[in-house]
């Protein structure tokens, strides 16, 4: 059957009608364990009921306003967000993308009515995703994201992953702030030092910048914290968040404190379908169910013993994992094979997995999984590395004789 969708994407000949939990069944009557998640979208794993009564509830009485007017669902979850974290305000967009724009203008803009229009520069690193605007590309600095696009969005110094001589090296007098993911997910399950977070604290405190932390893979309870800069206690100045928030639905959040968006007044930035109500009652009912008591501690106990089963399959299967890496259920296993083949085969036992750089597979189950479904994951995988491992050892023909 000929596509119409433009072909930007190299899907697998897989789809699915419903869901349930962290399952998916195929059109083809096929049960898939989901432990891709949207790409760490869908926390609360699919067709939760509290997200479902959210969703009809607030879809029978209004959709869409426009930011012309107050929209009370969304003042509450800015509250909700601000109570639970450093910042002070919330601007609410439609993506990860749109979120990092709008932190991206705010650090500008802030050393702008301070004074010191000069102060555009950001210094982010190697490895980095932020998102597919012309700004958050040039921001992460891939090469292959920019090649084809004309000029590249100017205003970005990127460094390599972890050098803090070089951060002090690279900061000048046009530096506005430093922008960094708590955890690199699309790079591979980097995940910061909270010393190197700690230092890059303090250096923008030291000469005056803005730290501006991407969370919109990290934030909502990924890492077994709400955010994943908790786990260093190190707090922004800036933070974007997306993903996770709405759990599947779309949803982005540029979070800040009141002195960072200072210069974010009347008409300097806007969104047409940002913190509608629909969105906002869904990302209202993630937070009910993320924040209420014994759930991150349930994430963290799961995320113990995931990475205890998956250092057994390491030993166990050196040929094939090299590392298990990265924090609370933002796992990552280095493969030693081309990391495509480890997706294909986990698919081939009913396990969806996301690649990422540094030839890593990326695990990101619901933070509804348990025990139950990390015990089937680990078979799985545990099959699929055995399949991978005999594939690799050579013939002995004599044997065979």
């Amino acid at each position: 059957m000929t596509s119409h969708l433009l072909p930007t994407y190299a899907r697998a000949d897989l789809a699915f009608e419903r869901g349930e939990g962290a399952w998916l069944m195929s059109t083809a009557g096929e049960r898939y364990l989901d432990f891709a998640c949207g790409v760490a979208v869908n926390v609360l794993g699919h067709a939760h009921p509290k997200l479902v009564a959210a969703l009809t509830e607030q879809g029978q009485k209004v959709w869409h306003v426009s930011n012309l007017f107050r929209i009370p669902e969304a003042e509450r979850l800015a509250a909700r967000l601000c109570e639970n974290s450093f910042a002070d305000t919330v601007f609410f967009a439609n993506s990860g993308a749109e979120a990092m724009e709008c932190a991206i203008k705010m650090a500008r803009k802030f050393h702008a009515v301070s004074g010191n229009p000069d102060r555009y520069r950001i210094i982010t690193f190697e490895g980095a995703f932020h998102g597919r605007t012309l700004a958050t590309l040039a921001a992460g600095g891939q090469k292959k994201y920019l090649e084809g696009f004309g000029p590249v969005a100017e205003g970005f110094d990127q460094l390599p992953f972890g050098d803090i001589k070089l951060v002090k090296k690279a900061i000048g007098e046009n530096t506005a702030a430093i922008l960094i993911e708590p955890v690199q997910g699309e790079g591979g399950v980097r995940v910061v030092p909270p010393q190197f977070l700690k230092a890059l604290r303090q250096l923008c405190d030291e000469h005056g910048l803005l730290l501006v932390l991407d969370e919109v893979q990290t934030g909502i309870g990924r890492t077994g914290e709400l955010f994943g800069y908790q786990r260093s206690g190190v707090a922004p100045d800036i933070m974007a968040l997306a993903k996770a928030l709405g759990g599947g639905f779309p949803i982005g959040a540029c979070l800040a404190t009141a002195d960072a968006a200072k210069g974010m007044t009347a008409g300097t930035h806007g969104s047409t379908f940002g913190g509608n109500p629909l969105a906002m009652a869904v990302g209202n009912a993630v937070l009910d169910v993320v924040l209420d008591e014994g759930f991150l501690p349930h994430v963290q106990k799961t995320a113990i013993l995931f990475k205890q089963r998956l250092a057994e399959l390491k030993d166990r299967h050196p040929g094939v994992i090299a590392e298990v890496r990265g924090e609370g259920l933002l796992i990552g296993l280095r493969a030693v094979v081309p990391n495509g083949d480890l997706v294909s085969e986990f698919r081939a036992e009913k396990l969806l997995t996301v690649a990422a750089g540094d030839n890593v597979v990326r695990l990101l189950p619901p933070l509804i999984a348990g025990e139950s479904e990390v015990t089937e994951a680990i078979g799985m995988i545990d099959r699929a590395c055995t399949r991978i491992a005999a594939a690799q050892k050579p013939v002995n023909l004599g044997a065979a004789r």
